[in-house]
């Protein structure tokens, strides 16, 4: 039998016009730190940007996001955050903001395989 895995995980939004408070729900951050895991999947509905904010950048958005995961992953280019340990990375990815990208606060869980609890939660809160 395999170990349970405790994890954390946050709902990745956009949040395209700040004052209005709307947002959609674009990806997921799972974090485990026992098994030192962290996931970062994220899909953009452009069409559904826009029809909240027709001129929202989502060309940036983009940019933004693929930042993000590099931080997740640790990769060189994920600049002086992306060198955390993976603790401080998660911590830092899901801080709360008032900008376009924010997280839901994290949610724990437990599970048998991080992999495919991190593509459930997509499949279930964003797709």
């Amino acid at each position: 039998m395999q170990d349970s895995h405790l994890y954390e995980y946050a709902v990745i939004r956009v949040v395209p016009r700040v004052e209005r408070e709307e947002f959609l729900n674009i990806g997921i951050i799972l974090f485990c730190k026992r098994a030192k895991f962290i996931k970062v999947l994220y899909h953009i509905n452009d069409a559904k940007i826009q029809a909240l904010s027709v001129d929202f950048d989502v060309e940036q958005l983009h940019c933004n996001l693929t930042s993000l995961e590099k931080i997740a992953i640790g990769a060189k280019d994920g600049g002086p955050i992306g060198q955390m340990e993976i603790p401080e990375r998660f911590r830092w990815l899901t801080a709360i903001r008032s900008s376009a990208i924010q997280t839901s606060r994290p949610h724990p869980g437990l599970c048998q395989d991080l992999d495919k609890t991190v593509q459930r939660l997509f499949e279930e809160m964003v797709l």
